[in-house]
């Protein structure tokens, strides 16, 4: 049996997916923390116990992500937008639009008939973009970031934000709670005006179905509901949508030890 490994190292959270004939056998997610190399081990070390496998059954890992060049132990190394759209293809097929909301930025990109990246584009250097904006506010609110989704949806009264800056999203924030608007009101508006910047994103990149969201982003149900209200669509949302890059390397990972099998 070939066994194959896919690690992602991303800003916040770190994954990593085994595979073995195109199934999934395993997987893991940590967070990053400061050390990327120590975290790499780490993750795949737990994914690799779970699978009942040890490091030397491993034939080939592709390692992607922010840290991707930490991981002593990976064979090559596959940008993350590359190692999304296989993931995503493999998951869902259909998919031709993929909306990745993680800790540091929005991704949006298109992907093809053959899960091959054709376009994409990034946010603005800006928390309000991203997973970040709503860890600020959880902060603010003084709530668990798990319990922001369905926390919003009990929203009566949507807070509408002025600014697309997390700064002053931020001071809005802790204004409209001394102004005394609920958090369930505030949450509801700040889902709002990040699924409003990620609907332009969308547009500018040329609107096109179906639609996939994945990335850490994608675990809140209210963000969700928000972005398919504005896209005026369902989205697709894997079951654990924040692996699909490990996933996609893991794929490449597997390929290149078949190529390799072939040529010996």
């Amino acid at each position: 049996m070939v066994y194959v490994a896919g690690i992602d190292i991303g800003s916040a959270f770190s994954k990593a997916v085994v595979i073995a004939k195109n199934e999934i056998i395993s997987y893991h997610v940590i967070p990053s923390g400061g050390n990327y190399k120590l975290t790499a081990g780490e993750v795949a070390g737990e994914a690799l116990t779970k699978a009942n496998l040890s490091f030397e059954d491993i034939d080939y890992t592709v390692a992607t992500g922010y840290g991707a060049s930490n991981v002593p132990f990976s064979n090559q190394v596959v940008t993350d937008i590359s190692c999304q759209s296989r993931g995503i293809f493999y998951l869902f097929p259909s998919a031709r639009t993929v909306i990745d909301i993680g800790g540091q930025f929005t991704k949006v990109f298109k992907v093809d008939d053959r899960g091959k990246a054709t376009a994409f584009l990034l946010s603005e250097k800006c928390a309000a973009g991203s997973g970040r904006f709503l860890q600020v506010i959880a902060r603010v609110l003084q709530i668990d970031l798990e319990d922001i989704g369905e926390l919003s949806l009990r929203s009566q009264s949507r807070v509408d934000f002025n600014t697309g800056c997390a700064v002053f999203a931020e001071s809005e924030a802790i204004s409209r709670v001394a102004e005394g608007a609920s958090k369930e009101d505030i949450l509801a508006g700040l889902h709002s005006a990040l699924a409003a910047k990620i609907q332009t994103m969308v547009e500018r990149i040329g609107i096109e179905p179906d639609y996939a969201l994945v990335g850490g982003g994608a675990k809140d149900i209210g963000l969700v509901k928000s972005i398919e209200e504005r896209l005026g669509s369902g989205l697709l949302v894997p079951e654990e949508p924040q692996i699909v890059a490990a996933l996609g390397a893991a794929l490449i990972a597997e390929e290149k030890a078949a190529s390799i099998e072939i040529l010996h």
